[in-house]
């Protein structure tokens, strides 16, 4: 199984440019996930490339920010505007960093939804647009 997820261009940009080695969440997929799937938002409406999802730290939004903070690509008033009075969170280390040479417009994608947070899809999802 793999999930979509939303990202803002402007982190996308950081995490292709490895400013950003961490994707922070507060909440997490339930079921055993493979690959994460990034779509940078409007304006791009894009699928940009994918990652491994296999290393999650779950810490107060504090320890977060000690642990991951050089890598964080998001200011510390921004990341702890984020989690606002959350007591805890999750930090996806971003491993093995696939950027597809043509990025896909969603538009060709049959009933697309961009995820609010992000949507499980299945193993084959893309697989006419790219070997992912």
């Amino acid at each position: 199984m793999n999930i979509i997820i939303s990202i803002k261009p402007q982190f996308v940009e950081k995490i292709i440019n490895e400013e950003k080695k961490y994707e922070f969440r507060k909440i997490i997929p339930k079921k055993d996930i493979e690959k994460v799937f990034i779509y940078s938002t409007v304006p791009d409406k894009k699928i940009v490339g994918y990652f491994e999802y296999d290393i999650v730290i779950k810490d107060s939004p504090t320890n977060l920010w000690n642990k991951c903070q050089k890598y964080a690509g998001i200011s510390q008033e921004d990341f702890f505007n984020y989690y606002g009075e959350k007591e805890m969170g999750y930090a996806i280390e971003i491993n093995n960093l696939n950027v597809f040479d043509n990025p896909i417009d969603v538009c060709a994608i049959d009933d697309f939804i961009a995820p609010q947070s992000f949507q499980y899809v299945d193993d084959c999802f893309l697989e006419s647009f790219v070997e992912a």
